[in-house]
């Protein structure tokens, strides 16, 4: 039997870490603009510089057909390393290099201690909160245009 390779607290970091990556990448330039501003990160050094390039997006027929190459898409990346020594990380869709720069900036100090929270309340809960509210406004237009198709039977001819 295999050992796990990391502990239940360690997965919830993992997962925890996750979920702001994922809320940072589908936040607007904007928004990450907006809540950066009213932080005062310490200073950092660039790990890799912002970069932009492409790729390739892999897609299956209904979720379970056999994996095709669906096309490529455009993906800027960034790494920061805080003075203190985390080192925040980013892959964003797009060409926006102040936003992935801003984004691992934001990741940086989510991982530390004396920080997390504060990113965690004043970052990441309002973007959530803004992606599920955008969302939950699609889900309003889209069911506002359904059309419901059914057969009437005539009878018996």
């Amino acid at each position: 039997m295999r050992e796990p390779t990391s502990s239940p607290d360690e997965d919830t970091a993992i997962e925890d870490r996750r979920k702001a990556m994922a809320t940072l990448a589908e936040a607007s330039p904007a928004d990450i603009a907006e809540k950066f501003a009213a932080l005062t990160p310490p200073s950092y050094e660039l790990v890799r510089r912002p970069e932009t390039g492409l790729v390739m997006v892999r897609g299956r027929m209904g979720g379970t057909g056999s994996p095709f190459n669906l096309g490529e898409v455009t993906v800027t990346r960034c790494v920061i390393r805080l003075e203190t020594g985390e080192t925040g990380s980013v892959y964003s869709l797009g060409r926006h290099k102040k936003k992935a720069l801003q984004s691992a900036v934001i990741d940086a100090l989510w991982q530390r201690s004396e920080t997390r929270a504060r990113i965690e309340t004043d970052v990441i809960a309002p973007l959530a909160a803004a992606r599920r509210d955008r969302k939950a406004t699609v889900r309003e237009e889209t069911e506002a245009t359904r059309v419901n198709f059914f057969t009437m039977v005539r009878g018996d001819t």
